[in-house]
């Protein structure tokens, strides 16, 4: 993780005379991303073997598809019991990646293949595949279409039916970009976004990319106190009819229910 991410993290959470000044001046006088705290609702089990690389509610289930080649593949999961109720593989050869749910579909990504693969989303049944350039790390759905993370400070907002690229945005952290963005979810119009080996979710406004809030996760990292550096705050999964939010991680063994203050 670059020196420039963590100063920004460290001014947001330290005593500004506890933060280096090393700050650009644009940055210096960039509205700090208000930090939000989160209330734990609910505890479910989770596979704590699976590599959760993307969540989405669907159907009145978690979806999630997890990576690592030869083990990926797109379930469907019992929030209560932590089960899966269905399963999907992906290629032994492709790493999984992303998950986003569009009219009746799922489409998932792969880290360096290019290729996102369509399913049905009530059967999991393989539709067929769609091509892109670059890497995919998050995925997510708005009422326009995707947007896909690939590890910089770019959101690409891609049309859900090709993957034509629409627009990008560059996200910013205090006035700077913002790399390391991983998995993605819309909640009411906003883009949350998990940052790679970073106990934060950071909150994105979709059309100026500036980050206005950050998620604190610092308390439920700690709680479920992972050995594996790979066993990383990675999936936000929302339930809009019930206004459920739900995170977990890599290997983690359990799926938490969060509410943000109003």
């Amino acid at each position: 993780m670059t020196r420039w991410f963590l100063l920004p993290l460290v001014a947001l959470v330290a005593p500004a005379s506890a933060v280096p000044q090393a700050a650009t001046p644009a940055a210096a006088a960039a509205p700090r991303p208000a930090l939000i705290v989160p209330t734990v609702v609910a505890r479910y089990p989770h596979d704590s073997a699976a590599f959760t690389e993307g969540l989405i509610w669907n159907g009145g289930q978690l979806v999630e598809s997890v990576g690592l080649e030869g083990q990926s593949d797109v379930r469907r999961v019992d929030l209560a019991t932590g089960k899966v109720t269905a399963r999907a593989t992906i290629p032994a050869a492709q790493f999984g990646e992303g998950l986003a749910a569009w009219k009746g579909q799922l489409v998932s990504l792969t880290w360096h293949d290019g290729i996102a693969h369509r399913w049905s989303a009530t059967s999991l049944k393989r539709l067929g595949t769609l091509r892109y350039s670059g890497e995919g790390w998050g995925l997510a759905s708005d009422a326009t279409g995707l947007v896909r993370s690939d590890g910089s400070a770019t959101l690409t907002f891609h049309d859900p039916a090709t993957l034509a690229v629409r627009r990008t945005l560059t996200v910013s952290f205090a006035g700077r970009p913002l790399t390391q963005l991983n998995e993605l979810e819309v909640v009411d119009g906003a883009i949350l976004a998990n940052v790679w080996h970073q106990p934060f979710i950071v909150r994105i406004d979709p059309a100026s990319g500036r980050v206005t809030g950050v998620i604190d996760l610092r308390a439920i990292v700690a709680e479920v106190g992972a050995t594996d550096p790979e066993a990383v705050a990675n999936g936000i999964a929302w339930d809009a009819a019930k206004r459920r939010l739900f995170v977990t991680g890599k290997r983690w063994p359990t799926v938490f229910e969060i509410r943000l203050p109003r």
